[in-house]
Protein backbone atom coordinates (compact mmCIF):
# COMPACT_ATOMS: atom_id res chain seq x y z
CA UNK A 1 0.00 0.00 0.00
CA UNK A 2 2.90 2.13 1.03
CA UNK A 3 4.19 1.61 -2.91
CA UNK A 4 0.86 2.41 -4.33
CA UNK A 5 0.66 6.18 -2.84
CA UNK A 6 4.41 6.60 -3.24
CA UNK A 7 3.89 6.24 -7.06
CA UNK A 8 1.27 7.53 -6.70
CA UNK A 9 2.42 11.01 -5.46
CA UNK A 10 5.98 11.05 -7.47
CA UNK A 11 3.58 10.52 -10.52
CA UNK A 12 1.58 13.58 -9.69
CA UNK A 13 4.61 15.81 -9.14
CA UNK A 14 6.95 14.19 -12.16
CA UNK A 15 4.31 13.17 -14.62
CA UNK A 16 3.98 16.55 -16.11
CA UNK A 17 7.55 17.21 -16.44
CA UNK A 18 7.88 13.51 -18.26
CA UNK A 19 4.91 14.23 -20.51
CA UNK A 20 6.42 17.66 -21.64
CA UNK A 21 10.01 16.05 -22.44
CA UNK A 22 7.60 13.40 -24.35
CA UNK A 23 6.08 16.00 -26.51
CA UNK A 24 8.99 17.51 -27.21
CA UNK A 25 10.62 13.94 -28.29
CA UNK A 26 7.61 13.73 -30.65
CA UNK A 27 7.70 17.25 -32.46
CA UNK A 28 11.33 16.73 -32.87
CA UNK A 29 10.41 13.55 -34.44
CA UNK A 30 7.59 14.77 -36.57
CA UNK A 31 9.41 17.88 -37.48
CA UNK A 32 12.48 15.55 -38.59
CA UNK A 33 10.05 13.06 -40.27
CA UNK A 34 8.08 16.23 -42.29
CA UNK A 35 11.84 17.77 -43.51
CA UNK A 36 12.89 14.86 -44.72
CA UNK A 37 9.44 14.47 -46.99
CA UNK A 38 9.36 17.66 -47.99
CA UNK A 39 12.98 18.88 -48.48
CA UNK A 40 13.16 20.93 -46.01
CA UNK A 41 11.72 24.02 -44.30
CA UNK A 42 12.41 27.04 -46.37
CA UNK A 43 11.90 30.01 -43.87
CA UNK A 44 14.55 28.02 -42.02
CA UNK A 45 17.53 28.98 -44.50
CA UNK A 46 16.45 32.64 -44.52
CA UNK A 47 18.14 35.37 -42.30
CA UNK A 48 15.87 36.85 -39.35
CA UNK A 49 14.01 39.85 -40.77
CA UNK A 50 15.33 39.17 -44.72
CA UNK A 51 12.23 39.85 -46.84
CA UNK A 52 11.86 38.31 -50.33
CA UNK A 53 8.83 39.35 -52.97
CA UNK A 54 8.18 36.57 -55.58
CA UNK A 55 6.40 38.28 -58.41
CA UNK A 56 3.83 37.14 -60.70
CA UNK A 57 5.44 36.74 -64.30
CA UNK A 58 3.38 39.01 -67.01
CA UNK A 59 0.79 37.53 -68.82
CA UNK A 60 0.80 38.03 -72.64
CA UNK A 61 -2.77 37.26 -72.46
CA UNK A 62 -5.02 39.31 -74.47
CA UNK A 63 -8.20 39.79 -73.19
CA UNK A 64 -11.01 38.54 -75.27
CA UNK A 65 -12.98 41.01 -76.96
CA UNK A 66 -15.68 38.61 -78.36
CA UNK A 67 -17.82 37.66 -75.45
CA UNK A 68 -20.87 37.39 -76.93
CA UNK A 69 -23.93 39.87 -77.72
CA UNK A 70 -25.74 41.91 -75.06
CA UNK A 71 -29.38 41.07 -74.07
CA UNK A 72 -31.18 44.05 -73.21
CA UNK A 73 -34.01 42.66 -70.99
CA UNK A 74 -36.79 44.15 -68.41
CA UNK A 75 -38.26 42.50 -65.11
CA UNK A 76 -41.90 41.31 -65.42
CA UNK A 77 -44.11 41.97 -61.74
Amino acid sequence: MLVYFGLKILIRFFGPLILKWFMKKMGQKFEKQFNQQFGGAQHSSDKKGKVSIDKKPKGTKAANKNVGEYIDYEEID
